[in-house]
């Protein structure tokens, strides 16, 4: 397939370093269309997509009903703001409170890091509510946690080199390790926890899975201590792990979960789901957004949840996952790359073994140049996420690019 028309790939990166705030470094690849788990950069070549715009694309590119659902609604309204109803965004609340057992009311708003934001304030408001002063409006979150990037949601992520040069920080956050349930022992016991968000599975954290009954454990301590459990579902719900939410693995009730990426399926928008605990908490003028709810958004998150809840995309998720899983374990047998393979469904973390530590990168410029697109979840994990809907044909066909970077990796490292 051609690109949809001509263009010098190298003006168009020209311009990225020219006039874009220099917080991201992409690669040189300039990419034009997709279909499927496939796309092609403006020079015509072709790449699996094993990293589906972290783990936003769940259902590919171009898939025709989400397409249907944007020009539809394209033609009839595309924001109203909050000052009026339209009929999307209710839909979609509604939509989710049915396949959300735990949740009673919806919050919608444009991206992971607002949902969690909205979540760390319904927190401190539940809280309030209660009569508890501002030093007993804790909120626990643990080490190597992604929440976000804006100051409130910054603070809530446990990693420092995401802090550095932003403090001062906002106060009221306890941090401690992830899956030690002794260390979250000790910070209830030091009093004055309102709440405690963490993510089913870890994403920039290495896509580490919380360890069986730890979830529970979270619930137990927080039914104890009266405070509220906020899970954080932004890359590992919406399916990723072969539920539509992460945490019905470990069968818990969360009282807030947070969702993003994988809602839209490509076009931005985030959720709160909130359960009766704390459903009724904020009332009129205590939160608020502009383009939350956008109709077009709420329209293609409507036939995103549909698609993505069948049991046809999550079996999918399952035999894929798998598949990849084996593929990665025959290349491991070869290689010797990777010291542990771990994660759920479609949601997979190689972790390098200590003789390439600190060099995923560079894995992922080989697989580029190879034709595949992964991730790194820091600097020692290669992340595949690819979508929910891709094909046997197209995870075989990956997997065989991955094999050819990664060993010509192995042998470029083999003569330094």
């Amino acid at each position: 397939m051609s690109p949809s028309h001509p263009v010098d790939p190298s003006e168009l990166t020209g311009l990225g370093k020219r006039y874009w705030l220099s917080v991201y470094r992409p690669r040189d690849v300039v990419l034009d269309h997709g279909k499927g788990a496939r796309v092609w950069d403006t020079e015509g070549r072709d790449y699996l997509d094993f990293g589906a715009g972290i783990a936003v694309n769940a259902l590919g590119h171009q898939d025709p009903d989400l397409v249907d659902a944007l020009v539809a609604q394209a033609h009839k309204l595309w924001h109203a703001s909050n000052v009026f109803y339209s009929e999307p965004p209710l839909r979609l609340a509604q939509e989710l409170v049915e396949h959300a057992p735990f949740a009673e009311r919806v919050f919608l708003c444009n991206s992971g890091t607002e949902a969690n934001e909205a979540a760390i304030k319904l927190v401190r408001k539940w809280a309030a509510a209660q009569g508890r002063t501002p030093e007993n409006r804790v909120i626990v979150t643990f080490f190597g946690s992604f929440h976000g990037r804006t100051l409130g949601s910054l603070t809530a992520t446990a990693q420092p080199k995401y802090q550095e040069g932003y403090e001062p920080l906002p106060g009221g956050f306890r941090y401690v390790p992830f899956n030690d349930p002794v260390a979250l022992e000790e910070a209830f016991a030091q009093g004055g926890v309102a709440g405690v968000m963490l993510e089913p599975v870890q994403g920039e954290g290495g896509v580490m899975p919380a360890e069986p009954g730890f979830l529970k454990k979270v619930r137990d301590l927080c039914d104890t201590h009266g405070a509220l459990m906020l899970l954080d579902e932004i890359q590992s719900g919406m399916g990723r792990t072969g539920m539509l939410f992460a945490h019905t693995h470990d069968h818990v009730t969360p009282d807030i979960v947070t969702l993003a990426k994988a809602l839209g399926a490509g076009f931005p928008i985030g959720a709160m789901l909130v359960g009766p605990k704390a459903a009724d908490t904020m009332q009129f003028g205590a939160h608020g957004t502009t383009f939350g709810g956008n109709p077009m958004a709420a329209a293609v998150a409507r036939v995103a949840l549909a698609k993505i809840a069948s049991p046809a995309v999550l079996l999918n998720v399952e035999r894929q996952g798998n598949d990849i899983r084996t593929g990665l374990a025959k290349i491991n047998h070869d290689l010797h790359l990777f010291s542990e393979v771990r994660g759920r469904g479609l949601m997979i973390g190689a972790v390098l073994d200590a003789a390439y530590k600190g060099r995923a990168g560079e894995i992922l410029d080989l697989a580029a140049a190879r034709g595949l697109l992964i991730l790194q979840a820091g600097p020692d994990v290669l992340r595949i996420v690819p979508p929910l809907t891709i094909t046997d044909e197209e995870t075989a066909e990956g997997l065989e690019r991955l094999e050819a970077a990664l060993a010509e990796f192995v042998r470029e490292a083999k003569v330094a």
